[in-house]
Formats: C-alpha cells, sequence, structure tokens
C-alpha cells in the first residue's frame, strides 16, 4: 500500500491545531509538536480528530522524516529544528498557504506595518453586514485552515503579518491591501529593512490581471518597490488628498472612491476618526466597493463600525483625565499615529521589549503633545537616551501595569489624557499585547 504523504505541523496554537485539522480531514500522515505547552482547548480538538499530538519538546525522528512541515508564524527561521529541516530540504509552508489549496473562495488580504487589525475588522464587518457568506482569518478571527476544512465561505478577509507571508508561495491574493511600510521586527529580519520590505511585498507575488492591489499612495518605501515589480493587478492607490493618481481620497470633507463604481459619503460620518483611520476606511470602502458591495451598504457600515480593543481603545474618564489604550501600538509608527491623533496633553506610556526601534521618529510628537512620560520595561536605558533631553517629568517603572497607571494618574493634569502606546513589544512583563491593555483597563477603571 501506498505511504500516505506525512505533514508535521510546528506549533499548536490557533494557526497550528486548524492546520493540523485540515491536514488530517485531507488524509495526510498528521503530526503536532510544539515546543511549549498545547492549551487545552487545542488539545480538545486535536483528539477530536485523532491527531497524535506532544508538547514541550519537539522529537526529532517524528518531525525530520515529513514530507512537509506547516510552521507556527512565531517561530523564527534560525530555531534550530528549522535550520535541520532545511538542511534536509523539507518544504516549509504557513497554515495559509495549506488552507488556500483546498478552496476557491475570494482571498481579501491585508498587511502593512500599521492598520492591518482595523482595516481587517472594518473589511469583514462591512462585507458581513452587507449578508455575504464571509470569514475572518489570519492574525485575528480563526484559523482559515479551519475554516476551509469544516465551515466553507465564500469570502475571507485575512490579516497577514510578515512571519506569515514569508512561509507563503502559491498563495493567491484576489484582494490585496498594503497599508504602509515602516520598519517593524527589524530583529527577525538580520535587522535589515529591506528583508522585511521584500516580506510585505510577497502579498502581490501571484496576482493576475482580474485581481486588484489596494495601497497607500503616499508611502516611499511603497512607491520605489513597485517599480522592481511587473504588476498585472488592477491598481486602486489611495491618500489623504486629491491628486497623484489617487482613486480614492478625501476632498472637500467627502470621502470619495472613483473606481470601479463612484463612490462618496461624508467624511463626518465615518466611525473611525484620525488620518490614519481615513487610510483605513478608505482602503476598506475601495475593497467592499471591488466586491460589489452596494453603495448604500458600504456607507452604513463605515459609519457604524465600533472599532477595535486595544486600539486607540476610550477606557475611562477618572476626575477630567482620559485614558486611552492603543496596547496594540508595538512599533514606533504606530505610536506617531496615535499621538498625532491627540487633541489634549498626553501622559504617554512607553516601552516594553525594544525591536530594533528607532525613537528619533516620534521626537517632535513628543514634545509637542505630551506633558509626561512613563517608561514601562524591565530595561528603560534606550528610552532614557532617547527623551530624557527633552525635560518632561518622567517616570521609570519597571514593575508591571499598576504602577505605570498610578503614575500617570498622578503626573497627568485635569483635562489631560493618559496614552498607553508603548511602541514595543510586550513580552518583557505581560503575556502578551492583550495582556498588556487588558491590564491597563483594570487598572484605570479601578482609580
Amino acid at each position: 500500500m501506498e505511504r500516505k504523504k506525512r505533514i508535521v505541523v510546528l506549533g499548536a496554537a490557533e494557526s497550528g491545531a486548524g492546520a493540523a485539522v485540515l491536514a488530517k480531514l485531507k488524509g495526510f500522515d498528521t503530526f503536532v509538536s510544539d515546543a511549549g505547552s498545547i492549551k487545552d482547548k487545542y488539545k480538545a480538538q486535536l483528539d477530536k480528530y485523532g491527531i497524535e499530538w506532544e508538547e514541550g519538546h519537539h522529537s526529532e525522528e517524528k518531525i525530520l522524516n515529513a514530507d512537509e512541515v506547516v510552521k507556527s508564524p512565531g517561530i523564527p527561521d534560525n530555531a534550530p529544528l528549522i535550520v535541520k529541516l532545511r538542511e534536509r530540504q523539507i518544504p516549509i509552508i504557513s497554515e495559509i498557504e495549506l488552507a488556500g489549496r483546498y478552496t476557491n473562495a475570494v482571498m481579501v488580504c491585508i498587511t502593512g506595518s500599521n492598520g492591518k487589525t482595523t482595516t481587517t475588522s472594518l473589511i469583514y464587518h462591512i462585507f458581513k453586514s452587507a449578508g455575504l457568506n464571509v470569514g475572518l482569518a489570519g492574525n485575528i478571527g480563526n484559523s482559515l485552515a479551519l475554516q476551509v476544512a469544516t465551515e466553507q465561505h465564500d469570502y475571507y478577509v485575512i490579516e497577514l503579518s510578515s512571519f506569515q507571508l514569508d512561509n507563503m508561495y502559491d498563495f493567491r491574493v484576489n484582494i490585496a491591501i498594503l497599508m504602509n511600510i515602516t520598519p517593524d521586527h527589524l530583529d527577525r529580519y538580520d535587522n535589515c529593512m529591506q528583508n522585511y520590505v521584500d516580506s510585505k511585498m510577497r502579498i502581490i507575488q501571484n496576482q493576475t490581471e482580474d485581481d486588484a492591489f489596494i495601497f497607500w499612495n503616499d508611502d516611499p518605501i511603497i512607491k520605489r518597490e513597485l517599480k522592481k515589480y511587473g504588476l498585472k493587478a488592477q491598481l486602486f492607490p489611495f491618500s489623504a488628498f486629491k491628486g497623484n493618481g489617487a482613486v480614492a481620497y478625501a476632498d472637500e470633507g467627502k470621502v470619495i472612491i472613483e473606481k470601479p463604481i463612484e463612490f462618496n459619503m461624508e467624511q463626518e460620518e465615518l466611525a473611525l476618526r484620525g488620518t490614519h483611520n481615513l487610510y483605513n476606511s478608505l482602503a476598506a470602502g475601495i475593497s467592499a466597493n471591488i466586491a460589489g458591495i452596494k453603495k448604500e451598504c458600504i456607507r452604513k457600515a463605515l459609519a457604524d463600525f465600533k472599532g477595535v480593543p486595544h486600539r486607540l481603545e476610550y477606557i475611562a474618564t477618572v476626575r477630567g483625565i482620559r485614558f486611552i489604550n492603543d496596547s496594540k501600538a508595538t512599533n514606533v509608527n504606530a505610536t506617531w499615529y496615535a499621538l498625532q491623533s491627540m487633541t489634549t496633553k498626553t501622559v504617554l506610556i512607553v516601552g516594553g521589549k525594544d525591536k530594533g526601534n528607532d525613537y528619533t521618529e516620534i521626537e517632535d510628537l513628543v514634545k509637542e503633545k505630551c506633558s509626561a512620560l512613563i517608561y514601562l520595561g524591565v530595561d528603560n536605558s534606550k528610552l532614557h537616551k532617547a527623551f530624557d533631553h527633552l525635560g518632561l517629568p518622567v517616570a521609570d517603572i519597571n514593575t508591571g501595569m499598576k504602577d505605570a497607571v498610578e503614575a500617570a494618574y498622578r503626573l497627568a493634569k485635569k483635562g489631560e489624557t493618559v496614552l498607553l502606546s508603548p511602541c514595543c513589544a510586550s513580552f518583557d512583563l505581560f503575556k502578551n499585547m492583550e495582556d498588556r491593555g487588558d491590564q491597563f483597563r483594570k487598572y484605570a477603571t479601578e482609580l
């Protein structure tokens, strides 16, 4: 009897467990290995489908005999096991790549250094509100592979990180959205910006003339990169301003989309405020327009969207001081947008696990907008070097969120805003970005 093709899945969180279920249902000999511990809900999922798994270590003899490996995006390419797999020329793919082989759904994929989650959530909201059979996947929502295995949607709206794109090869994106490219995750790309840029540009790699590419028209890096590619897709550049070839923009208080179907609405009716959110709304509006969703459905959904947790999320006002949770700001550019949108003097809580950040990008905004700074991290030396010379009051906190919130509250005056917008990853003091934001919410509402 012919040997079954063997697929090994490394990492058993949302994407890994979903990939394993799909592989098993498609008849592969499937094995899952996680060097850490596997959550009970994923163990139950794997057991339900009779999938063999291990946790706490990697058994090389059960992994290096794979025909193909599905790798969790969190595992870096220089991990010893990945190096061994490459030496044996065993193909390594992402969960998204695997899922794409088994569906003919329309793929709407969003990437960029900032704005991905809000734009993805907004597009999903518009499609869902319009009554389309749509799934939400990638960095948010449920595993794409699990949905392909068990649900079958006509459309998938997928948030893609650079790490996911790195292991995608034949996957074709029908509507690709690139919000922007600014330095991020450089620690994973040999501190080489071009390596990171190349990852982001993979979103267009298999597009045809039947597909669409939506991108921010004013991004200097995207502009430069586009010259290198023989683009086949139809182009939909967006901008805050009319001109320079943008097909979607704001002009005289209106949001305008010129094609494929003319669309406009009053800018003040948009649920999301600020320039960065205008970009998110434009990208989402174009996607819905391309999908043929009726104008009134797009207008209504852009107006009643509720926003995304941990992204400029209003928490509370305590004795005249507003608390805003922007824990999702894990790079400098995200914090730049957050500070730009502040309309009062701001006490900024910043810091965490630095990813090779260059803080000079926000120095002028910190000077203009901030009344005090809270450095929240195990090691705040780089923040001291970057900002102490501005002469603002500073609190140095390496104990946790409770002390950071209390310090910010002490330093803030009535009418000011306390903004958690850390610029950094959360893993030095918190489980993840959500945990950091949840703790901020908890301690701010307990004041």
